[in-house]
């Protein structure tokens, strides 16, 4: 059996750039994407955190050290600039790997540079 399990993560970027005309769907700065271990035109989910909103896209690279998070195309309609958003990829694993794979976690200040690293996400608690 293969579980459909977290890859990566970037938490909680900021959106850059909303462009409703420019080909591709999500641009990342080249850095995170990296980072996260995301690859151009992997499938990706983003969480909207400001509005709710939830959809899926695919990843394309932006300038690395920009810290652009460009939501393109119809994608461009899911947010307003600033609005703080989930990207999320997910992998399948078989239950051996998926028993010891810890995905990657990239946590974002406001300016889309990088406040933290992890593999773990805390339990959370009442």
């Amino acid at each position: 059996m293969l579980l459909n399990m977290l890859k990566c993560k970037l938490h909680r970027a900021r959106v850059t750039h909303a462009e409703l005309h420019y080909e591709g769907s999500c641009g990342i700065d080249g850095d995170l994407l990296d980072l996260a271990g995301l690859r151009e035109n992997e499938s990706i989910d983003i969480y909207n955190v400001t509005n709710g909103k939830r959809f899926r896209t695919y990843a394309i690279r932006a300038e690395a050290g920009s810290g652009i998070i460009s939501l393109n195309g119809a994608a461009a309609h899911m947010a307003d600039l600033g609005d703080i958003v989930i990207i999320c990829a997910y992998a399948h694993f078989d239950e051996v790997e998926a028993s010891t794979y810890q995905p990657r976690l990239v946590y974002c200040n406001e300016d889309n540079t990088v406040k933290d690293t992890a593999n773990i996400i805390p339990v959370q608690v009442a």
